[in-house]
């Protein structure tokens, strides 16, 4: 179904989870719906945490949360989504990849509207299920109209979007930079307090592909306190090395947290230690940056570098590298104008580049070239059709 000009676009996206659910995945889609639902109507539908369906509306936005059948490679899958695919409406579904279960559900549902896709990341732990599901992902590929990278070193590096390049669009995650401007001084003053400085600060879910081992290695060279928010499988084993490195007294996990916008004021410096493309572009440097603190990332072929420039907002070093990750960090902390200035442009790099509103038109912009495109489209084939009777009725 097309929508008609001046009437109110419908979009459906297809995600994995729904905030609570921590992910970056979940918190761009949040963030980027309450953002569209201001122009048209948005709806999503994801897994479920719980085993039943839930219809909710959060922000302006209708969420529907679908029971879990099973799960294949930790992915979940809701056998229902297909059906409630089927049954839509929407001028447009808007998928979010990685999502095999996802890209079934479409490909099942027989719709035939608009799509479009959000490449957030390629499969890079599991390349060998990546591998066998490959033939589906590229067929729905290419009945996409436009896909959305987040940045273009990602389009430029991905081996999944090297057939697809000629339809990528290039739309960086955005966030509310305002939310992350208001800060309670005394809960700042109260960490401040509470922890020896000078504070570093990591925030992330505790798995493999974070670096955090070699973050922890680093603060062996590093005179600081270094706050960890995150909770995941690898806990036990970073607390260990922790201990085995000597700085357990200096680096505190503090596990899963709510509003953490007071710990990026707190911090003197923001650590993205992370060591894989899984890390496509890390959020959590935006709201670093929004907080105005320079930020120490990695040098991946992904977006991370991409986000908090080296010599600009930052450093950037080579992943894995506890020695350059020191002396980076210790630059950072000798040096107060240098730590003001890559934070004063780092907040001026999220405010010009990276906000949700920015986002949303961006996103907006490709919607309607793609509305556009199918309209022309139907009107070439009505004008064929007309011309198709009147050389008949000649004859």
């Amino acid at each position: 179904m097309q929508a008609e000009p001046n009437s109110r676009l419908k979009v459906l996206h297809i995600g994995k989870f729904y905030p609570p659910h921590a992910g970056g995945m979940e918190t761009h889609l949040e963030t980027l719906c309450r953002e569209l639902r201001k122009t048209m109507d948005v709806r999503v539908l994801v897994a479920n945490d719980k085993r039943r369906d839930e219809d909710s509306i959060i922000d302006g936005v209708n969420v529907s949360r679908l029971a879990i059948n099973f799960h294949i490679a930790g992915a979940p899958v809701c056998t229902s989504m297909a059906w409630k695919l089927r049954r839509s409406t929407a001028d447009i579904v808007h998928v979010h990849l990685p999502n095999p279960a996802g890209i079934i559900a479409v490909m099942a549902s027989g719709y035939k509207g608009k799509l479009i896709a959000t490449w957030h990341s390629d499969v890079v732990r599991q390349r060998r299920l990546a591998r066998i599901f490959a033939p589906i992902q590229r067929r729905f590929l290419r009945k996409c109209s436009a896909i959305i990278a987040t940045s273009p070193n990602y389009v430029e590096s991905s081996p999944d979007l090297a057939l697809f390049r000629d339809r990528c669009e290039v739309i960086p995650f955005g966030i509310s930079v305002d939310q992350y401007r208001r800060v309670d001084s005394d809960a700042v003053k109260a960490i401040r307090d509470r922890y020896p400085g000078p504070l570093l600060l990591a925030v992330g879910r505790l798995v493999y592909y974070k670096g955090f081992e070699y973050l922890i290695r680093a603060m062996k060279e590093i005179n600081a306190t270094l706050l960890m928010i995150g909770e995941g499988p690898l806990r036990h084993s970073l607390e260990q090395e922790a201990r085995a490195a000597g700085v357990a007294e200096r680096v505190k996990f503090l596990g899963a947290l709510s509003g953490i916008t007071p710990y990026y004021h707190a911090c003197d410096a923001f650590v993205l230690s992370s060591v894989s493309r899984s890390e496509a572009f890390g959020i959590v440097q935006l709201e670093a940056m929004a907080c105005g603190k320079p930020v120490v990332n990695t040098s991946l072929r992904s977006g991370v570098p991409f986000v908090s420039l080296d010599g600009v907002t930052g450093l950037t070093v080579v992943p894995r590298d506890s020695a350059e990750m020191a002396k980076a960090l210790n630059r950072l902390l000798e040096d107060d104008e240098l730590r003001k200035r890559y934070g004063d442009s780092a907040l001026h790099r999220v405010r010009t580049e990276f906000t949700a509103d920015a986002m949303a038109k961006r996103t907006l912009d490709v919607y309607q070239q793609v509305v556009n495109a199918g309209l022309r489209c139907r009107d070439v084939d009505e004008q064929v059709g007309k011309s198709a009777e009147l050389s008949s009725a000649a004859i």
